[in-house]
């Protein structure tokens, strides 16, 4: 069992007769993701490197039963590119679009919520997500990642998921699924998400979860994981030495009063039991020490 994907996942990738669609989508491939078709109006019957394409969604699903989509095309259109392949089935879509107007994310996110409640949208402004040895979706560099771990790890900035990745690595130790959800304001899924996924999941002992400052998720995270976890989780949060006042990177990064700062965010973290790090090496290292006790 993984984490929302698994190596029985069949991906279409709507963008990928696109640069980036087209180089992402194909390196998926060449890790093992089952990319089974490929989605650009106007080119059906054409192919990249095998990969066939179709006009749309429900096409795509039809012909080669494809039951996730990677969306990688320009913000203008992923919005329509989320909700058609919602509208066509398709239960969970991971989309990497960065720039897509805070306005038209909401919007984007409660039609799903409304009208398809049973798709999950992963992003957007995402990494995407790596279960490794089975399925990988996205930008995370499948090399850094270790197969058949027990760690599961959940991030809001694709850096720091690379960055867990890695230090995990050194480590010698693996993760049964790494998460990116993405910093943008309005995630189709949150911490508390993975969180609860993390926790049913058998493969799964332990989690690390990389936050940043902005918004209150955190803070939330840290009441689910007092009331419904029962498995360690390690944090490390960046942005502590952000000057106060200042709006720091992206949208997601806006701090509110005493909420959505750094500290705030550690503090409660560890008054849920959660183990807080200083810095991405030390919740490796922290890591290590857990996952020997196992």
């Amino acid at each position: 069992m993984s984490v929302f994907v698994d190596e029985n996942t069949k991906v279409v990738v709507q963008g990928l007769t696109g640069r980036q669609g087209g180089f992402y989508g194909l390196r998926n491939k060449a890790y093992g993701t089952k990319v089974v078709a490929g989605v650009s109006p106007g080119k059906a019957g054409t192919d990249v490197e095998g990969i066939p394409v179709f006009d749309n969604v429900a096409d795509a699903i039809g012909a080669t039963g494809a039951n996730c989509s990677f969306v990688i095309v320009p913000p203008p259109h992923a919005p329509a590119a989320i909700l058609e392949a919602a509208a066509a089935g398709i239960p969970f879509i991971v989309c990497v679009t960065e720039g897509i107007p805070a306005q038209d994310e909401a919007r984007t996110y409660n039609l799903l919520r409304r009208d398809y409640p049973g798709t999950r949208l992963l992003g957007p402004n995402c990494p995407g997500l790596i279960s490794p040895g089975k399925c990988n979706i996205g930008f995370t560099p499948g090399d850094e990642a270790i197969p058949g771990g027990p760690v599961g790890i959940v991030s809001r900035s694709g850096t720091l998921t690379y960055q867990a990745l890695y230090e995990l690595s050194l480590k010698g130790i693996g993760v049964s699924t790494c998460v990116g959800i993405g910093g943008d304001p309005v995630p189709g899924t949150n911490f508390i998400d993975c969180l609860a996924a993390f926790q049913a999941d058998p493969e799964t002992k332990a989690v690390i979860l990389m936050g940043e400052i902005g918004g209150s998720d955190e803070e939330k995270a840290a009441e689910f994981i007092a009331k419904e976890m029962t498995k360690p989780v390690v944090a490390y949060i960046a942005g502590v030495t952000a000057p106060a006042g200042k709006k720091m990177g992206h949208a997601g990064a806006i701090i509110s009063g005493s909420k959505g700062t750094a500290q705030a965010k550690m503090d409660a973290l560890a008054a849920a039991g959660v183990t807080v790090a200083l810095n991405p090496t030390e919740a490796g290292e922290f890591m290590t020490d857990i996952v020997a006790k196992l």
